[in-house]
């Protein structure tokens, strides 16, 4: 069984930074693929960013890139989101998720079998 635990969320300003952390535990190949989602209130869940175990590529939604950046590290089985520049439209309940493989399809949550409890990032104006 592969648990997800996040960190890092919490309130900041327009313009600021925060630092998000997931933590998996159980078969590392569960971890594969590992992504950020989030969701605002009324709205549905959004892809934010992926990335690949062992140095593999990352991609990003278009409303993040240039401003956060995703990483991990594989030994420790943990991905991190890095965000920059935050804006109040960036205030969203942010999620992890993990799942097997390396397959097209990773920007649509259904194609993943692990997710965290999720961390609220709030970003006033």
């Amino acid at each position: 069984q592969v648990q997800l635990v996040e960190s890092g969320g919490g309130l900041v300003q327009t313009g600021g930074s925060l630092r998000l952390s997931c933590a998996a535990s159980g078969p590392t190949f569960s971890s594969d693929t590992m992504s950020w989602f989030r969701q605002a209130p009324g709205k549905e869940r959004e892809f934010v960013s992926t990335i690949f175990r062992s140095g593999g590529s990352s991609y990003y939604a278009d409303s993040v890139k240039g401003r956060f950046t995703i990483s991990r590290e594989d030994a420790k089985n943990t991905v991190y989101l890095q965000m920059n520049s935050l804006k109040p439209e960036d205030t969203a309940v942010y999620y992890c998720a993990a799942r097997k493989g390396y397959g097209s399809g990773f920007r649509r949550d259904y194609e993943y079998a692990y997710w965290g409890q999720g961390t609220q990032v709030t970003v006033s104006s």
